[in-house]
C-alpha cells in the first residue's frame, strides 16, 4: 500500500515537471518564432519563460535525488565495500540535508523580503516567482528523507558497485593486452 501511494506521489511529482518542461518549450518556440519571423515581443512572455526556467531547475533538484543523477565520484565509492557504503551513503544524504535546509531557510526569508516587489513584466508578487525556491526545498528534502530510509532498510546488496569499468575483462577474454 505504501509502495503505491509513493510511486503515485512520484508520478505525480515528475509529471509535474513534465508539464512545465512541455509549457517551457512550446513557450520558448513561440517566443522565438514571434521574434524572428514577426519581430514581435512580450515582456510578459520573456519573464513567464525565465520564471518557468526557474521552476523547472528547482523543482528538478527532488527528482535529482530520487533517481541517483546527482554528482558523485564513483570511483573511490566503487571501492567501498557494500555493508560501509550503507553508511557512507547515509552520511552523503545528511550532509545533502543539511545544505538543503539551509538553502530552504535562506530561500525562504529570500522570498518573504523581495517578494514585496511587483515583477515588471507580469505584474505579479515577486513571491510567485521568488516561492519556487523554498518549496523545491522542502520537496527535495522530503526525497532526501525517503532515500535515507530506504537505504537504512535495503539490504547489502544493494550498495553493489554499479560503475565498474570493465575494460581489463574484455581486454582477457578477447586476447588483448592491458
Amino acid at each position: 500500500m505504501i509502495k503505491k501511494i509513493t510511486q503515485t506521489l512520484y508520478h505525480i511529482y515528475f509529471g509535474i515537471g513534465i508539464a512545465a518542461m512541455g509549457i517551457l518549450t512550446a513557450s520558448m518556440i513561440f517566443s522565438v518564432i514571434a521574434r524572428y519571423l514577426f519581430s514581435l515581443s512580450w515582456k510578459q512572455l520573456t519573464e513567464f519563460n525565465v520564471t518557468t526556467f526557474a521552476f523547472t531547475t528547482f523543482w528538478g533538484m527532488g527528482l535529482c535525488i530520487l533517481n541517483n543523477e546527482h554528482v558523485i565520484i564513483d570511483i573511490f565509492y566503487d571501492k567501498v565495500p557494500p555493508h560501509l557504503k550503507r553508511w557512507l551513503t547515509i552520511f552523503n544524504y545528511i550532509v545533502v540535508l543539511i545544505v538543503d535546509i539551509i538553502f530552504t531557510i535562506y530561500a525562504y526569508k529570500y522570498t518573504m523580503m523581495a517578494g514585496i516587489q511587483i515583477s515588471q513584466g507580469m505584474e505579479i508578487s515577486m513571491k510567485y516567482m521568488y516561492g519556487i525556491m523554498p518549496v523545491s526545498g522542502v520537496i527535495c528534502a522530503i526525497c532526501i528523507i525517503y532515500k535515507i530510509v530506504e537505504c537504512i532498510q535495503a539490504p547489502d546488496e544493494f550498495f553493489a558497485a554499479k560503475n565498474i569499468v570493465l575494460t581489463n575483462q574484455v581486454s582477457e577474454k578477447t586476447g588483448g593486452s592491458k
